[in-house]
């Protein structure tokens, strides 16, 4: 009688190897945001003049959202980030407002 093949590798090796699959995947999708304030400028109109946002300005306003803390510690765009027409913009998007965790005291 022949002895069943013994199986290379061990359940408990392929389980670890698909956790590091999954793992990965999930931070290369969030690592796959590029921060920089530029890309909100479909909403130009809409953050400075509290026009509608249009389906572009939401589209990039969903795609920028883990980056919206970073902008409001930037002095350059703090001003913009923290103002009434970005939070009715974003509202009108349905993006929910960061939150951010405070600024480190001097």
């Amino acid at each position: 009688m022949k002895k069943p093949a013994q199986n290379p590798f061990p359940i408990h090796i392929l389980a670890v190897l698909a956790a590091i699959v999954l793992i990965s995947a999930q931070t290369v999708k969030v690592g796959a945001v590029t921060c920089d304030s530029s890309e909100l400028s479909p909403c130009a109109s809409a953050i400075t003049f509290g026009t509608t946002p249009t389906m572009q300005c939401c589209a990039k306003l969903t795609e920028q959202q883990p980056c919206f803390c970073q902008y409001a510690s930037d002095p350059n765009n703090a001003q913009y980030i923290n103002s009434a027409n970005v939070k009715k913009t974003a509202a009108y998007c349905n993006v929910p407002a960061p939150k951010c965790a405070p600024p480190p005291s001097p």
